[in-house]
């Protein structure tokens, strides 16, 4: 059809030449010159006509041409994966066991037992406040206690074998209650001269210094930190409430450290934060090679959905038509190597790192249009270059 209009063009130009011949002859006949040159101006002026007409129309043809060649596109299949979705929020590392030990008695700080960076354990010696003549007070009063037990023992035996009044026996129990007490409150007050480590971990800072005056619960003398039992805490949007929860899996990054670890939600907070609309969850993470300090901050990945038998696609593939639908193409085969574009209508989900969820309008083994697809229309022919 395309040819035939072709060949009409040119017949039109002949024809359109050739009804003049006579005329010209008789012009030629005549030997009118002016009257020759006016009609050979007439001539060339429906020529220059026919010519933009034949160009428009060679114009169409190699227009419609090009369109009916097939588009070298890209494909992929479509098959059927486990697909995860992830909500990220920033969080902070953390630890219960860093603290700053302060005194539980005032006086003079004599003796420090650790350096900076030290390791200790659970009940170790750590400092030694002067006790400003307490011992000796324990001394004596340890002499009394002694004395009054011994008063009591005889007294007893005495009581036993019916000997010696009553009121005898109860004095001298009592006199030795009362000072047993009196003695384990001195020596509870003579205890807290010294500072034991809460637990067993590193000293962090020494900060006070040895013959400085320490007050009792004012002073900070040390700072004593374990880093075996680290955790991420991280605020967690409201929305989520109902998707994060105990044991959701989690990918935390340290970036700092250039560390990334998997693990889960231990804890969630029973509570949502009024100012920010968030809760908490508390993430454990490993600190085998001692690198995880308190107060990094860290990329918290939480896994809010999962479907393990999902179609997904690359989501910059996917178009929007004029209803606002989502639409990608199919490649249909005609034979090896030509096919057809096919339009189709998407329901989709979640999108994560450029993969998104249909939930549907695509099947396990069809094939899509991944490369070329904005450039091509319904029912285009195209060619694949896999």
């Amino acid at each position: 059809m395309k040819k035939l209009l072709y060949i009409l063009s040119i017949t039109l130009l002949v024809i359109s030449c050739g009804g003049k011949t006579d005329s010209v002859e008789s012009l030629l006949e005549g030997g009118d010159l002016k009257a020759i040159k006016a009609k050979k101006g007439e001539l060339n002026h429906q020529q220059k006509l026919l010519r933009e007409d034949i160009d428009k129309l060679n114009a169409y043809i190699q227009s419609e041409e090009k369109d009916d060649k097939a588009v070298l596109v890209t494909t992929q299949v479509v098959k059927d994966t486990t697909f995860k979705h992830f909500v990220e929020v920033q969080g902070n590392v953390e630890t219960d066991q860093n603290i700053i030990l302060y005194p539980e008695y005032s006086g003079v700080l004599t003796r420090v037992y650790v350096k900076q960076g030290q390791k200790v354990t659970k009940g170790q010696r750590l400092a030694l406040i002067d006790d400003g003549g307490l011992s000796s007070q324990v001394a004596q009063q340890e002499t009394q206690m002694a004395l009054a037990k011994t008063t009591f023992e005889r007294q007893e035996r005495l009581w036993d074998q019916k000997i010696g009044s009553e009121i005898q026996y109860l004095e001298a129990k009592a006199n030795y209650e009362a000072t047993k007490n009196a003695t384990n409150q001195l020596r509870s007050q003579l205890s807290k001269t010294v500072i034991t480590a809460p637990f067993s971990g590193v000293v962090d800072n020494i900060i006070a210094d040895q013959g400085q005056v320490v007050n009792q619960g004012q002073t900070e003398v040390i700072r004593l930190v374990n880093l075996d039992n680290m955790y991420v805490k991280a605020s967690v949007p409201e929305n989520y409430t109902k998707t994060v929860e105990k044991g959701t899996a989690v990918n935390v990054n340290l970036a700092s450290i250039g560390q990334t670890y998997k693990g889960i939600v231990r804890q969630v907070g029973n509570y949502i934060n009024p100012d920010n609309r968030t809760f908490d969850v508390e993430i454990e993470i490993p600190n085998k090679d001692g690198f995880v300090k308190p107060n990094l901050i860290a990329t918290v990945q939480l896994n809010d959905y999962s479907n393990a038998n999902a179609v997904t696609i690359p989501a910059n593939i996917l178009q929007e038509n004029s209803k606002g639908e989502t639409i990608v193409f199919l490649y249909e085969a005609e034979n090896d190597s030509i096919g057809i574009a096919k339009k189709v209508i998407l329901e989709i989900g979640y999108t994560y790192e450029n993969e998104i969820e249909v939930k549907s309008g695509l099947k396990p083994g069809e094939t899509i249009i991944i490369e070329g697809a904005k450039s091509i229309r319904n029912g285009q022919r195209v060619t694949t270059n896999n």
